[in-house]
């Protein structure tokens, strides 16, 4: 079985939560042939799927371009209605390049997490189609309508393609997705790391005694000030993941390729992080408290917020504190909470791998 999985660009959370998926389907079939069509590097989705060979391939292309963020929490919305219009300029010319590529590859199946076009060129292939998310481009864009009217317009194209979707695989931690016309709930896609602090210690220097925190960004503006402030935590070593780093005495980069990011999570205490499907999958696979700041113009969020009070421990932190580097009484309010009110369903890696196989041979999605 040949399946071409797309996945957004947008942003790491997106590649996490496809490997999850991957593993899933190398495990339950290990003759599938997988091509993941993205613009994320090969090595961060190779790193999270150790022993996986010949069966992944890679195609170097972008469908969509989510939000343009000026880091982590920021977001430029002018920005990115200007290249969104940009995209959808060329959207028929793409579509159809695609519809071709996807005929000559002689692919059974067309997964998207969750770029609206390869489902477009799918239905124009003659091809089954399965979306993967917990929100779609559509229902971003639509909450953006009242800074700008053009959105409207914008979030119907995407929704016209979403409505062309065999099936949409509907996460945890998701709004209703009424764009696809056939849904289906799945569990949690992570699984918990392996909990590996002395291998950590020896890789960075941080002290095992000590309480643990990953900030979980991919950028971070931090100026001397608030790393002065964070310096002065003297009973917490914080780690971020390359190429995020600082020149801190307690903050400690980690190389993905020296230690597997699942790891990373399994051996830290608790995350410092913006609301994202990724860590927070991370964070409930792992047991793990959270301290989250808002993330501005982006509709995900307060369903994010919502999910992470049903789920996990965790302190809601101020970006004007986390800009500042206060963040020591975010950290032990999260250490201090009761457990999390309720369990998130598990296994739904291994359910999406199950549908998307039975797929096989023009059958059909399930």
């Amino acid at each position: 079985m040949k399946i071409a999985y797309h996945i957004t660009a947008h942003g790491y959370g997106h590649g996490v939560r496809s490997c999850d998926i991957l593993r899933a389907l190398f495990e339950t079939d290990p003759g599938v042939e997988v091509t993941a069509v993205t613009g994320l590097p090969e090595a961060f989705v190779r790193n999270r799927l150790p022993g996986v060979g010949a069966g992944l391939r890679f195609h170097d292309a972008r469908f969509d371009l989510g939000m343009v963020q000026l880091d982590s929490v920021r977001v430029d919305v002018p920005e990115t209605l200007i290249r969104v219009r940009a995209l959808l300029d060329r959207a028929e010319d793409l579509t159809t390049a695609h519809a071709r590529w996807l005929e000559q590859g002689g692919y059974d199946l067309v997964v998207s997490d969750i770029p609206a076009m390869p489902i477009e060129a799918a239905a124009r292939a003659g091809l089954p189609s399965i979306g993967v998310s917990n929100f779609s481009w559509s229902w971003i864009y639509e909450g953006l309508a009242g800074l700008d009217p053009a959105w409207n317009d914008i979030s119907a194209a995407f929704a016209r393609s979403y409505a062309k979707t065999s099936l949409l695989l509907r996460l945890p931690f998701s709004d209703a997705m009424t764009e696809f016309p056939r849904r289906r709930d799945v569990g949690l896609l992570a699984r918990p790391g392996r909990r590996d602090r002395d291998h950590l210690a020896a890789l960075t220097g941080a002290d095992p005694g000590k309480r643990w925190a990953l900030l979980s960004f991919s950028t971070l503006d931090w100026d001397a000030a608030a790393l002065r402030e964070v310096a002065a935590l003297r009973d917490v070593e914080f780690f971020t993941i390359l190429p995020l780093h600082w020149d801190a005495p307690n903050i400690h980069p980690v190389d993905r390729e020296a230690f597997a990011v699942p790891d990373l999570f399994a051996s830290v205490d608790l995350v410092v992080t913006k609301p994202g499907y990724g860590v927070l999958s991370e964070c409930v696979a792992n047991d793990l408290p959270i301290v989250h700041v808002d993330r501005d113009h982006f509709r995900e969020t307060p369903v994010l917020q919502r999910a992470i009070a049903r789920h996990l421990r965790h302190a809601f932190l101020p970006p004007e504190d986390l800009y500042a580097g206060r963040i020591g009484s975010y950290i032990e309010t999260a250490l201090s909470c009761p457990p999390p009110p309720e369990p998130v369903p598990r296994g739904g890696d291994l359910e999406c791998a199950r549908v998307m196989l039975a797929a096989r041979g023009g059958a059909g999605i399930p």
